[in-house]
């Protein structure tokens, strides 16, 4: 087989004092999102569904979060790592298509720079790289604003 799809979510909590970064770029909002790392829900989902595509685990795995040298880690510099594992085994990155659900903030004005930070990590041009936001019409954890979540496909291809 010369393909492989993976998807990812994760979902993490909103809180006072801590920033809010998805995709590698930091937003400006009254909340940010509480993690281990930096807690970049849009980038950790995109890291599971690589890895799942080859039946390599979750970011855990590699990452664990109860282990200190991860505490506040950038999640593209985990995302660099993730892509030189695909890459090593032998397969690359055909695209990623991925959906942030948020109430607030709205999103649109920075997504095509998440594109662009995503893109230069994984070396892919941003046209390669589908980011949609989304609202959770006030229903559930996301719509209450208690935390925000990602969705992620990838397809891999074999080099």
């Amino acid at each position: 087989m010369n393909i492989r799809i993976g998807n990812g979510y994760d979902i993490h909590q909103l809180v006072r004092d801590r920033p809010l970064i998805l995709g590698g770029v930091n937003i400006p909002h009254e909340l940010g999102l509480l993690g281990h790392s930096d807690a970049d829900v849009l980038t950790h989902a995109i890291m599971d569904a690589m890895l799942g595509a080859l039946s390599l685990g979750d970011i855990g795995h590699y990452f664990d979060p109860n282990d200190p040298q991860w505490k506040g880690a950038d999640s593209l510099v985990l995302l660099s790592q993730v892509n030189q594992l695909i890459l090593d085994k032998g397969w690359q990155i055909g695209n990623i298509d991925s959906v942030i659900v948020a109430e607030r903030p709205k999103l649109k004005p920075h997504i095509a720079k998440m594109r662009d930070r995503l893109a230069a990590v994984l070396d892919l041009k941003p046209d390669r790289i589908g980011i949609k936001a989304t609202t959770n019409e006030k229903l559930g954890p996301t719509g209450r604003e208690e935390g925000i979540a990602a969705y992620t496909v990838v397809l891999l291809m074999l080099k």
